[in-house]
């Protein structure tokens, strides 16, 4: 059988939107809990319009952000930023910090949780699981990372696909005649705009999928592809809640409590092991952007790298202070500010991609 990633197809319009989803299909994405809150909330018709506005910042952004990168032949976030916002640049990587630390606060915390209550393994060896594999992926690098990412991304469709098949083949009526209904409640426009805002915050950090790009239609055919990819579970998830609704509103973990009903024990574990190497994918491609940043600074300053064990060492570490820091509560502080982070990251990054950011790109014939 062929290897996909000889195909320079494969590498340039599904590896990035497979990596980018990886990242974004966390903790809340993964459980089903930021569908109901930003989407499903609304009605199906309502949260289906919503999600296109989602889309199109998200699409737009990511677009944005590949052809900047490609042209500029910048792929770390300092040096991104340094292009973008000149001195100011300082703005996203202190936001990125405080984002940083609560995504992976709430993996670590939902990975030992989730292996704890579903596969009745202790909390701590399912931190120490992570650790370990973290450590590994971050060791040997983009390469390795950009390929588990994107296969574990097909893995993870196959999961979404066949609990859509299971919901729709007991609950087809029922969904077809909520759809049917058309419901929309206000607030959809802004709350699918603060959920695009609040996921466009790191795909700075992952523009080490970016290296392969040659021509802008290559960076924006593929930013809107990343899009596509990113939001379809999303999709999934709203149209199968309706089968659910409105009790689904209520339920912290929506995806869980909806296999419990149909009584998919097999399909339940099968979803905690995704999600859970999932949660490992998502803290991986992070902090392969990280290990990048200080590796582009150490080339300009010392003409020189980390060794991969020091990226190892960085990726365990961060994970275990992430956390012990889950264990005494922060995280939930932290996410009180969640919304406020989300803003954040729209004021210094996709506003002045768009501003400042879009006239550079249009001005740069080449591509």
């Amino acid at each position: 059988m062929r290897n996909p990633f000889s195909s320079r197809w494969f590498r340039v319009y599904i590896v990035p939107g497979a990596v980018v989803q990886s990242v974004m299909v966390g903790g809340g994405y993964g459980t089903g809990r930021e569908t109901v809150e930003y989407f499903t909330n609304f009605g199906f018709l309502g949260g289906a319009m919503g999600m296109g506005v989602a889309f199109l910042l998200i699409a737009l952004v990511i677009s944005l952000t590949f052809e900047f990168s490609r042209m500029n032949h910048v792929y770390d976030y300092r040096n991104f930023f340094k292009l973008l916002l000149g001195r100011g640049w300082i703005a996203y990587e202190v936001i990125m910090i405080l984002f940083f630390v609560l995504v992976l606060a709430v993996l670590a915390s939902a990975a030992g949780n989730i292996l704890r209550d579903h596969l009745h393994i202790p909390y701590f060896l399912g931190l120490a699981g992570m650790l370990v594999l973290v450590g590994i992926l971050t060791f040997f690098g983009r390469e390795l990372i950009a390929k588990v990412l994107t296969f574990w991304s097909l893995f993870l469709y196959v999961v979404f696909v066949t609990y859509f098949v299971v919901v729709f083949s007991q609950s087809g009526d029922v969904i077809l005649r909520v759809i049917g209904e058309g419901e929309i409640v206000s607030g959809w426009a802004k709350s699918g705009f603060k959920y695009g805002a609040y996921n466009i915050a790191a795909i700075p950090v992952l523009l080490y999928i970016v290296r392969g790009f040659e021509t802008r239609r290559e960076a924006l055919v593929s930013g809107v592809i990343a899009a596509v990819i990113a939001l379809v579970p999303g999709l999934i998830f709203h149209i199968t809640f309706q089968a659910y609704y409105p009790d689904i509103l209520q339920e912290s973990i929506p995806i869980y409590w909806s296999m419990i009903k149909l009584g998919t024990g097999v399909l339940l574990i099968i979803y905690s092991v995704m999600l859970f190497g999932t949660f490992i994918e998502t803290g991986a491609g992070m902090l392969q952007g990280i290990n990048d940043r200080l590796d582009a600074y150490l080339t300009e300053r010392h003409g020189t790298t980390l060794s991969r064990s020091t990226h190892a060492i960085i990726a365990v570490s961060a994970v275990t202070v992430s956390s012990l820091l889950s264990l005494v509560g922060i995280t939930t502080l932290i996410a009180q500010g969640y919304g406020t982070i989300a803003w954040g990251f729209f004021a210094v990054y996709a506003l002045p991609l768009v501003v400042i950011g879009l006239p550079k790109i249009l001005k740069n014939s080449g591509g």
